[in-house]
């Protein structure tokens, strides 16, 4: 397959190399990428909530984890795996990071990774903990690859290894998932989970444990998602109305929820998502 690189520098910032996702991971990588950062002064970056799950291999100094709004993991990490968050986090580090950011939707967290997402749910954890191939023996061939291209074709593999030793989500869980990101949070979870077949506890529960969230709470994570975006060209009332918020005071609750800043500051800040990272 032809390598399909896009980078972007920003200053000051990372250099990012993205990587075309290969068609076997369709609905589950939602993107790969290289980054490199250099910097003359500690950087502290708060990163908002999002519904994808990053899969950290890091080939340099280590990521503090300064505070997590929802969940546990603060510490220093160097590789990790951070689960569904429906909070924001606050990270530093100094001088430099070197890593390869593997970008997962919930249903690949399972596929992939073998683990349902109830287990990494709000929590930072030691990826070689989480998953044993990817250890350290795994990031010195990555390293010493040596350029971007080839440290993607070594990762590919890798995760075509996992795939065929995966578990399979149910398939109405994926169905459902669809269909709220499809929506932007707006279906209705009843009516969804009528759809199903299944009765709204066993659906919500089998959800949630393969997920990591519940659906309702699946919906506003991706309606606050789309709302970000929104905020910077669209008034805050406006936005409320259009990604089915009760009111504006409901879109500020959940603003803040999910960033920590209040819906103009947002709108005024380009913040580190995932989206962000994988372009």
């Amino acid at each position: 397959m032809t390598d399909d690189t896009r980078h972007e520098a920003t200053a000051p910032g990372p250099v990012l190399v993205r990587h075309r996702v290969r068609p076997e991971f369709a609905g589950l990588v939602a993107g790969i990428v290289g980054h490199d950062e250099h910097t003359a002064a500690p950087v502290v970056r708060r990163q908002v909530a999002g519904s994808l799950i990053p899969v950290v291999l890091s080939f340099g100094p280590p990521l503090d984890v300064v505070d997590l709004s929802v969940g546990e993991g603060v510490g220093r990490h160097t590789s990790f795996v951070a689960g569904i968050m429906p909070g924001h986090a606050t990270t530093s580090f100094e001088s430099e990071q070197h890593c390869l950011q593997i970008y997962l939707t919930p249903l690949g967290v399972t596929r992939l990774l073998g683990l349902p997402g109830r287990e990494l749910a709000a929590r930072v954890v030691e990826l070689a903990d989480a998953v044993p191939a990817f250890d350290d023996r795994l990031l010195e061939v990555l390293w010493s690859a040596g350029t971007w291209p080839r440290r993607f074709e070594l990762i590919d593999r890798v995760l075509l290894g996992l795939l065929d030793g995966g578990r399979t989500p149910e398939p109405f869980v994926g169905w459902m998932g669809r269909q709220i990101d499809r929506s932007g949070g707006r279906v209705r979870i009843a009516e969804l989970v009528e759809e199903t077949g299944w009765s709204p506890r066993y659906a919500s529960s089998h959800f949630a444990e393969q997920v990591g969230i519940g659906p309702k709470a699946a919906a506003g994570l991706v309606r606050f998602e789309r709302a970000a975006i929104a905020l910077r060209r669209l008034p805050a009332a406006e936005v409320a109305a259009r990604f089915g918020f009760a009111d504006q005071s409901h879109l500020v609750r959940e603003v803040r929820r999910y960033s920590g800043w209040t819906p103009s500051v947002l709108a005024g800040t380009v913040p580190t998502t995932a989206h962000t990272a994988i372009g």
